[in-house]
């Protein structure tokens, strides 16, 4: 036969030039897409002997072999699969139109879906290689046939094919590396790309080197296998191997989910704290393989950023095995199988919540802040995610979840309320919380950042108000029995003179109903920033200064009854009244952490109180 020359389809063209220059970020992909092909190419083989098993009687062994010579600068990646002849080479790796594999799919009979995960796709993968290569020969010949053909081409523009002896059945495919990617000849990296990207392909890949042959690949991925087959150690084994992992996996989910979408999860949550959970990255650790070939872990919603800390693998039938990575970041079918991970993720804590609370506790000690930062967006899950987290119960000294909380509800209590602040044992302190523990009412005590967030976005839980106790509007006297009396006293004189001595200070002065031992306090009004998240957005400079918030004066308190005394006889009050009411101010400032006007004058009023006892 005469040596043909043809030129690339315009498709094949365009594949090129997207191939070398951005589909790829990392050459060595090419590794991975060859070594594909040539399993491809073995189940496709596979399936068709089973109903002619001549085709494979001079050798039922299916392998993939790879070799380097470094002085040839030639990289060679044979297999004995079904092979090709010229018009598979042709419609393959000439034109797009007609990838192989979907001419394939014409031609069997049955599910054609079930057997995709068998026969796999021969692709525009293939044209990855020229990445690294300045030319590429393809010597195959196909099952059943005599002939073996030759295709070689240089990536630019045109291939020529021409009949050839080939011995055996299957393809050798020749990549002649450019002089700066010596890295491709080296077996140390060509052992270590075969074992990262095709470690569980199901066809024995073996290395060739001085004449001995060594097998690289595992041969058998775990997550194919029913659960009745892996044992408790393999599972984390494997966690320990996809994890980079110290620690045994605290939950193990493997799952094969069939219908619309298949794939297969096996996905751990780590019993210890991952050392990159709040790397400014944010990097979701999950491994995404197609039909048992390594895709990628980056750049791809297979889950959100708040289950970060999840290890494993997905992998998938659905998805064609050559599918770009910026196709994969807006794809129907990944969105499909992250809501799936994410019910289950969720399904599955909610569980272990009921049956090993100290479990849970652990683990929401380690992840509950990334959990919690799921909150912080308008997600679907955002009820399922609120109803298993944990906060810490200032009456009963533990975590609980909202739902305990509301079945701890005081008589005619219809709100959840809560306080923020930096530690635990400063917001047990807290005078803002006496008059709540005096009636009984629970509050919950967040100490994470980002309580300081999500209470911003969520306002409920099922019916009732999540409510922050340093809002102005609390009135704790609602929940009085029949025999506590109601002070009906006005106090009009009394906060307008504390408004007049205080001026642009605050925003308002108001009588508390909530205050016990302290004099003052400081509150904001409903629906404005709680102090603590303001005082974070001015620290981040998002905001320029701190707003004038409201004072809640305790009018039982002796200092406050002493200003109401002068006030009784004198409504302008005089010096002194004047200095205790900055001296209440500024306590109240000092009790929220939030700065004082005046360092100097606090300290010299202090002291002039201090000097006439």
């Amino acid at each position: 036969m005469r040596l043909e020359t043809r030129k690339f389809n315009t498709e094949v063209g365009k594949v090129l030039n997207l191939m070398i220059h951005s589909l790829y970020t990392n050459k060595e992909i090419f590794v991975r897409e060859l070594i594909s092909n040539a399993s491809d190419a073995c189940d496709k083989l596979r399936y068709l002997s089973l109903s002619d098993s001549n085709l494979i009687k001079d050798d039922p062994e299916f392998n993939i072999l790879i070799k380097a010579d470094k002085d040839k600068r030639e990289l060679i990646i044979s297999d004995n699969g079904i092979g090709m002849n010229k018009e598979d080479l042709i419609q393959n790796l000439g034109t797009i139109a007609k990838s192989g594999t979907a001419s394939f799919l014409e031609h069997i009979t049955g599910d054609a879906k079930k057997d995709s995960s068998l026969i796999g796709q021969f692709g525009v993968g293939f044209y990855s290689v020229f990445m690294v290569a300045d030319k590429v020969t393809v010597i195959s010949r196909k099952a059943g046939e005599d002939e073996g053909h030759k295709w070689v081409s240089d990536g630019v523009g045109a291939y020529s094919i021409e009949e050839c002896e080939k011995a055996s059945r299957g393809t050798e495919i020749i990549v002649h590396i450019k002089e700066d990617e010596n890295d491709y000849l080296d077996h140390f990296r060509l052992k270590h790309i075969i074992k990262t990207y095709s470690d569980h392909i199901s066809i024995p890949i073996y290395f060739e080197q001085e004449g001995a042959k060594n097998q690289i690949n595992s041969s058998s991925a775990l997550w194919t296998k029913s659960k009745s087959e892996i044992s408790e150690e393999q599972y984390k084994d494997f966690y320990k191997n996809v994890a980079y992992a110290g620690d045994d996996p605290w939950v193990t989910l493997h799952n094969k989910n069939e219908g619309a979408v298949e794939f297969t999860n096996l996905i751990f949550i780590p019993t210890n704290k991952t050392f990159d959970l709040f790397h400014p990255d944010r990097k979701r650790r999950i491994k995404l393989y197609i039909k048992r070939v390594f895709v990628t872990d980056e750049n791809i919603e297979l889950v959100p950023r708040y289950m970060r800390f999840l290890r494993g693998i997905v992998d998938c039938d659905s998805l064609p095995l050559n599918i770009s990575r910026q196709t994969l970041q807006h794809n129907a079918v990944v969105d499909k199988i992250r809501n799936n991970l994410i019910n289950r993720v969720l399904g599955e804590l909610a569980k272990k919540k009921d049956s090993d609370r100290k479990g849970f506790e652990e683990f929401w000690a380690n992840f509950g802040s990334a959990m919690k930062e799921g909150l912080c967006e308008p997600i679907a899950e955002s009820e399922k995610l609120l109803d298993i987290c944990i906060f810490y119960s200032y009456l009963q000294d533990k975590m609980i979840t909202l739902s305990e909380y509301v079945e701890s509800f005081t008589a005619n209590q219809k709100e959840i309320y809560y306080i923020s602040g930096d530690n635990l044992d400063k917001l047990k302190s807290s005078p803002q919380l006496e008059g709540f523990k005096k009636k009984n009412i629970d509050v919950l005590l967040l100490t994470d950042m980002v309580d300081d967030f999500w209470v911003n976005i969520v306002h409920k839980y099922k019916d009732f108000d999540i409510k922050s106790v340093t809002r102005s509007n609390i009135d704790l006297t609602q929940y009085n029995s029949e025999e506590e009396k109601v002070d009906e006293t006005n106090h009009d004189k009394l906060t307008e003179y504390f408004k007049g001595v205080l001026g642009e200070l605050v925003q308002d002065v108001k009588i508390s109903k909530k205050l016990e031992s302290v004099p003052a306090c400081l509150a904001v009004e409903e629906g404005n920033l709680d102090i603590r998240m303001e005082r974070f957005l001015v620290e981040q400079k998002q905001l320029q200064s701190a707003s004038a918030k409201i004072l809640e004066i305790n009018p039982s308190h002796r200092l406050v009854n002493k200003i109401q005394d002068v006030l009784v006889k004198d409504q302008t009050g005089n010096e002194d009244t004047s200095d205790l009411v900055k001296l209440i101010y500024e306590q109240a400032c000092i009790v929220e952490n939030e700065p004082i006007p005046d360092s100097l004058e606090f300290c010299r009023r202090l002291n002039k109180f201090i000097n006439a006892i």
